[in-house]
């Protein structure tokens, strides 16, 4: 299964990754993975228990950028549900516990992925768990936009701006705990598509779709603002996505709708946006860098 895995995911790296010289990669030795859920892999076989509660997959990015880097360490401290509070603080999962997340990292770790922003004071639980309820009342308007704007202002597009600020912070905390480290905030994939509609896929009223999207270009860009403003690496992830949104047809969503399914969590990757992420975070090693 792990051969048919890897042979699946050269072939996405054939289209994503421009042909290099053998070797251009460098051969980093201590890999540490930091993130939430998008990052974990809820419900993607094979799902480990170390803790069960944390939803990790074995074949998440963090699994297939290990693979592909042959690094001779690699600790996967993701957690779904996690944020950026759980960088420095102990999070409860079920009847476990998951270790502080910068406990992972040490002096001679030399690579960092970091995957965090979007769970910071429920944002994305606040947009799944409340657009598709008030989708009924109205399905041509933009019912949830209206819900989260108060006295004219968009309380989601706020929540992002402070959003920027932990992620600034965070970054920097993984930088000090490893000054050696190449640090890479990576993005999130796309959900909503930048035209169009699927209802039964992702029930949202017609107009929230442009608003939702708007939030996650936003969180985009929150994120690569904390990559720079703190001396960190940005993985465009959001761009890249385009036409791998939860609508796509014919095996290429890199994301969940509201959908039933046991190989992936609703709202959350699939394998291919595993694979997906995993590539681009592996071209992006492949450029120079100051940090």
């Amino acid at each position: 299964m792990r051969k048919s895995l890897y042979a699946g995911l050269a072939v996405l790296l054939a289209a994503v990754v421009p042909a290099v010289p053998a070797n251009a990669v460098h051969a980093y030795q201590n890999y540490v993975a930091l993130g939430d859920s998008f990052t974990a892999g809820p419900q993607i076989p094979e799902q480990r228990l170390d803790p069960a509660g944390c939803h990790r997959s074995s074949a998440n990015y963090p699994s297939l950028l290990a693979g592909l880097l042959v690094a001779r360490s690699a600790v996967d401290a993701s957690c779904s549900d996690a944020d950026t509070t759980h960088l420095t603080q102990p999070q409860e999962v079920g009847d476990d516990m998951n270790p502080p997340q910068l406990s992972a990292l040490r002096p001679e770790t030399d690579l960092v992925t970091v995957g965090l922003g979007g769970n910071d004071y429920n944002l994305f639980q606040r947009i799944v768990e409340t657009c598709p309820v008030l989708r009924a009342q109205n399905p041509t308007g933009a019912p949830c936009r209206q819900y989260f704007t108060v006295n004219g202002s968009d309380t989601l597009r706020a929540i992002v701006t402070q959003t920027e600020g932990n992620l600034t912070d965070s970054l920097r905390r993984v930088r000090e705990r490893s000054p050696k480290a190449r640090v890479l905030a990576v993005g999130y994939p796309r959900i909503v598509p930048a035209n169009g509609f699927c209802g039964a896929i992702l029930p949202f009223a017609d107009g929230d779709y442009a608003w939702i999207a708007g939030l996650e270009a936003a969180l985009a860009g929150a994120i690569a603002n904390a990559a720079a403003a703190s001396g960190s690496s940005y993985v465009d992830v959001h761009g890249p996505s385009l036409g791998h949104d939860a609508c796509a047809q014919g095996g290429s969503a890199w994301v969940n709708g509201a959908v039933d399914r046991d190989d992936a969590a609703r709202f959350h990757p699939v394998r291919a946006g595993m694979q997906g992420v995993s590539g681009l975070i592996y071209a992006h090693l492949q450029t120079p860098t100051l940090s």
